[in-house]
C-alpha cells in the first residue's frame, strides 16, 4: 500500500500568512488512516490554523495539503441555544438533507454511548459544560467525515470533568475509530489518547519532533512508560518555545 493510500492527511512544505504574520512556516506531515494524531505547541504556534487548512476553511500560502473530507470542531462548543440537544446533535444530518424524525432516531441511538441518555429534551442552558463538548462531539461525529479535527475540545472543562470527557472520547474512537487530528495544550491529554504527538515551535510553526505513543489502551497516566512520554514532549516543547522567542510579535492562531 502506498503512502498515498494509507494517508489520511498529507501535509507538504505549508506556509500561511496573517498579513506580514507568518504563522505556519514549512510545515510538513502526514496522518494515516484511523491514527489519533495530536498537535501541541505554544500558544499563537500555528495549530488552529493548521486544522482549519486541513478542514478546507482556509487555503495555504503555499505548499499542498492532500486531505480526506474532515470536519472541525472548534474551541467553542456552538450549540444553537434554540435547539435542544438532540436537535443540536442532529444538526449535521439536518443540513445533509435527512428527515427531521430519521436524524433524530439515529442521533438518540448514539445519546447513551455518550453518556446523554435522558437529556435529548434538555436545551443547551440545562446542560453542564462536559455535557455540551458531549453534544458538539456527536455533532461532529454525525457529519459523517472520515477526518475528525478536534480543537482542544475539553479546553474550557474544569480537570474532573475533562478526565471524564478524555476517557468517553477514548471509549467513542474505539468503537467507531475515526481518522482524528486533535490540537490540545495538555501534553498529558496527548500522550492519553494519541497514537503520535507531533510537538510543535513558537511561531512559525513548524514539527520540532514527532513522539510514537506505542501503548496499549486504555492507559493510565500513571504508568511510567506514558510519564516518561509526557517528560520527552515536555522538553520538546520548551525548546520549541525557545526556538521562537526571537520571533516578532502578533497574531498565529
Amino acid at each position: 500500500m502506498d503512502g498515498a493510500t494509507r494517508h489520511a492527511v498529507s501535509v507538504k512544505d505549508v506556509h500561511r500568512s496573517y498579513g506580514a504574520t507568518s504563522a505556519l512556516a514549512g510545515i510538513s506531515l502526514s496522518v494515516a488512516r484511523g491514527e489519533v494524531f495530536a498537535l501541541v505547541g505554544p500558544s499563537g504556534c500555528g495549530k488552529t490554523t493548521l486544522l482549519e487548512l486541513i478542514s478546507g476553511v482556509l487555503t495555504p500560502d503555499a505548499g499542498s495539503i492532500s486531505a480526506e473530507p474532515a470536519v472541525l470542531m472548534p474551541q467553542r462548543d456552538l450549540l444553537l441555544p434554540w435547539l435542544s440537544a438532540i436537535d443540536n446533535a442532529a444538526l449535521a444530518l439536518r443540513l445533509a438533507g435527512t428527515p427531521r424524525a430519521l436524524a433524530r432516531e439515529r442521533t438518540a441511538a448514539l445519546f447513551g454511548d455518550l453518556g446523554l441518555a435522558g437529556f435529548e429534551r434538555a436545551m443547551p442552558h440545562e446542560l453542564s459544560g462536559g455535557m455540551r463538548q458531549r453534544v458538539a462531539f456527536l455533532r461532529t461525529l454525525l457529519a459523517g467525515k472520515p477526518v475528525l479535527c478536534l480543537d482542544e475540545p475539553f479546553g474550557a472543562l474544569d480537570a474532573i470533568t475533562r478526565a471524564d470527557a478524555q476517557r468517553w472520547l477514548a471509549d467513542v474512537l474505539a468503537a467507531r475509530p475515526r481518522t482524528v487530528v486533535l490540537v490540545t495544550h495538555d501534553v498529558e491529554e496527548a500522550v492519553l489518547l494519541a497514537d503520535r504527538v507531533a510537538v510543535m515551535s513558537a511561531r512559525p510553526g513548524r514539527v520540532l519532533a514527532e513522539l510514537d505513543v506505542a501503548l496499549a489502551r486504555p492507559r493510565s497516566r500513571t504508568e511510567p512508560a506514558l510519564v516518561a512520554l509526557r517528560e520527552r514532549a515536555l522538553r520538546a516543547l520548551a525548546e520549541g518555545m525557545r526556538a521562537g522567542a526571537a520571533a516578532p510579535p502578533g497574531g498565529g492562531r
